[in-house]
């Protein structure tokens, strides 16, 4: 059983929030939040570098020269990769980066993160984060609570808390649907609204 702060809108402690699973220190796997963050990058790899090899080159069909008497290395084609304008041998091709998590491990990493953010006290549980959409507000609270860099997370993808976020230098707004582990992990706190929290910690029990 574990027990995390509540605040208001205005960040002031107003109560506590139970939760079955456990935050404590043995629950930080780090080798499971590397596996995590770099398939995360390895997602966003497009993968279409490409490069033509001494097949794809056009031309390059007879021989350049007569094999012997010339006083050259022999040559089969004009597109073999040591002459220029020929094939590039061992080139990139488009692939496939992307790597597959399971959900027992992206679960797991799930719970790394929070339970590291609770451990340094970078965990902050909001009841709901109230914005007129204008960054220069948010920056000013954030700022003044010493809660930058933050990453931001709502319930709601529509809220008006991420739209004042998303011009932050120093922060990052998202939905509980489309938490990242990295995102978490790249920002040094964490601001979650207390139903996107429970949402969260329900796919961990």
């Amino acid at each position: 059983m574990t027990e995390i702060t509540v605040l208001n809108s205005k960040f002031e402690a107003t109560g506590k929030m139970k939760t079955d699973v456990e935050l404590i220190p043995e629950s930080i796997n780090i080798p499971v939040v590397h596996q995590v963050v770099k398939a995360a990058l390895a997602n966003r790899r497009q993968g279409n570098a490409s490069t033509k090899n001494r097949s794809l080159v056009r031309g390059g069909g007879a021989k350049p020269y007569r094999q012997k008497g010339t006083g050259r290395a022999r040559q089969g084609s004009i597109r073999s990769p040591i002459l220029v304008g020929g094939g590039v041998a061992f080139g990139p091709t488009p692939r496939d980066f992307s790597q597959k998590i399971n959900k027992k491990v992206s679960d797991k990493a799930i719970q790394s993160v929070l339970a590291d953010k609770y451990q340094a006290g970078k965990l902050t549980v909001v009841d709901k984060i109230e914005s007129d959409g204008k960054t220069k507000e948010m920056h000013t609270l954030l700022s003044g609570k010493g809660l930058l860099p933050a990453l931001v997370v709502t319930k709601d993808k529509n809220s008006l808390a991420l739209r004042s976020v998303k011009n932050l230098q120093y922060g990052k707004g998202m939905s509980v649907e489309g938490f990242s582990v990295y995102e978490a992990v790249k920002y040094e706190n964490l601001i979650i609204e207390k139903d996107a929290l429970e949402s969260l910690l329900k796919r961990l029990v």
